[in-house]
């Protein structure tokens, strides 16, 4: 699609492409997004609206991510 500017963790900053639409997928909550593709085996990091796009959320003490318990069979979007 394009290229964008990110900055990695040890400050370094490079020009990374970005794809997509790409459709990922939890349990039953699809969603599409841009991803950057960065080089090596890099942990996959999924941003807020991505995260609300499935309606999921992190759970604080198993460190899991879980699917929102007030809609658990479907996705809900908060329209305010």
């Amino acid at each position: 699609m394009e290229m964008r500017r990110g900055e990695n963790a040890d400050g370094e900053t490079k020009d990374y492409k970005v794809v997509g639409p790409i459709e990922l997928k939890f349990k039953n909550r699809p969603t599409l997004c841009e991803a950057m593709v960065l080089a090596g085996d890099n942990e996959i990091l999924l941003g807020a609206i991505t995260m609300e796009g499935m309606d999921v959320l992190l759970h604080p003490l198993r460190l899991e991510l879980i699917v929102n318990p007030d809609h658990p069979y479907y996705t809900q979007m908060s329209l305010k």
